[in-house]
């Protein structure tokens, strides 16, 4: 077994050169520069901490081990992590720090000593083989906890073959099936038939794994305890309910009975420094109409955030805890290293 997880490693760098990791096809020699997610083919990470913002069964009780890596290979026009994700728009590195497999397995083991119940893997599609890496040195030092995989579901899915067996939860968002808005907000408009091919094999992936735990110690992901856990996020955009509408039609077709839906309704008016989403926040006449269509599609197993316009819960990576404290205990930071 062993020999060959070494070999699906190997195999997985020549994703590098040139660059297929991601459904962007940039083709990039990361070997030697820089993707469209603008990262070399070495792992960087921002920032990692105990979490306690997450869904029930993925914070716990101990809180969620949450790694932030650096780069992306989207390019949302509103991202609020724009300051570790967004190199690409602003023609200058990303806030983060190389790290090797040795430092990430050691980042691993500190979020476990500090209480975390899962470590969770925030935007990692564009390092899939260098995660894969450090996920198998984390559990050879002896990690016991779950590794829960946090995406934009922008994935190619030969790369995700890398982490099956390794990823013990889903995490992927499903931000829009109407290409016109992947392209306009996303700049990517493949971005849906990419994201329903993705969870289609995360879900076949995890139906495979059968017998996986729970993430956390909090309400079990599906029924029955030995479900794995598998939530799929959805953040509503004001003044684009048809794209949503979409998307609750596709998971009551799809998903529903074998993942939960998390919808989400903190879309804030962040502007990176090129672009910007929509100027304002959800109003209460959108977020009933969604909660309208949650009963018209039988949708009754997940989570659904209350609409609390704000910005103080948005992060900022040059603190060593980009979080509000009663959110998050800093572990490790780009600047500093472990805290």
């Amino acid at each position: 077994m062993r020999r060959d997880r070494e070999r699906r490693i190997g195999k997985g760098r020549e994703y590098y050169s040139p660059c297929t990791l991601c459904p962007r096809g940039c083709g990039a020699d990361r070997t030697r520069g820089r993707g469209f997610c603008g990262e070399t083919a070495d792992l960087r990470l921002a920032a990692a901490s105990i979490h306690r913002g997450e869904e029930p069964p993925v914070t716990g009780k101990g809180g969620s081990g949450t790694i932030f890596v650096s780069g992306c290979g989207l390019g949302c026009v509103f991202c609020q992590n724009y300051q570790i994700s967004c190199s690409n728009q602003i023609s200058t590195v990303a806030m983060g720090r190389l790290v090797g497999t040795e430092e990430f397995a050691g980042i691993c083991l500190a979020l476990a000593a500090k209480g975390a119940e899962n470590i969770n893997i925030v935007t990692g599609s564009h390092a899939v083989p260098a995660i894969a890496a450090g996920i198998d040195a984390a559990r050879a030092a002896g990690l016991a906890i779950p590794f829960l995989w946090n995406s934009s579901a922008y994935e190619n899915p030969k790369a995700l073959e890398l982490l099956e067996g390794r990823i013990d939860g889903w995490l992927p968002d499903l931000k829009t099936l109407d290409p016109v808005l992947a392209g306009r907000f996303f700049r990517a408009p493949n971005y849906p038939d990419a994201a329903r091919t993705a969870i289609l094999k995360m879900l076949e992936t995890s139906s495979r794994s059968g017998t996986g735990a729970p993430a956390g110690s909090g309400e079990a992901s599906l029924p029955g305890p030995a479900a794995p856990l598998f939530i799929i996020r959805h953040l509503v955009l004001p003044g684009c309910l048809d794209s949503t509408r979409q998307v609750l039609r596709w998971f009551a077709d799809h998903a529903s009975g074998r993942a939960r839906l998390s919808l989400m309704t903190q879309y804030t008016p962040v502007k990176t420094p090129e672009a910007a989403g929509p100027d304002r926040y959800l109003d209460g006449d959108e977020y009933a109409q969604v909660l309208d269509w949650l009963d018209e599609f039988g949708i009754e197993e997940g989570f659904c955030q209350e609409p609390i316009p704000g910005t103080d819960w948005l992060p900022d990576f040059t603190r060593r805890n980009p979080f509000p404290s009663d959110l998050s205990i800093p572990v490790w930071h780009w600047k500093e290293g472990f805290l």
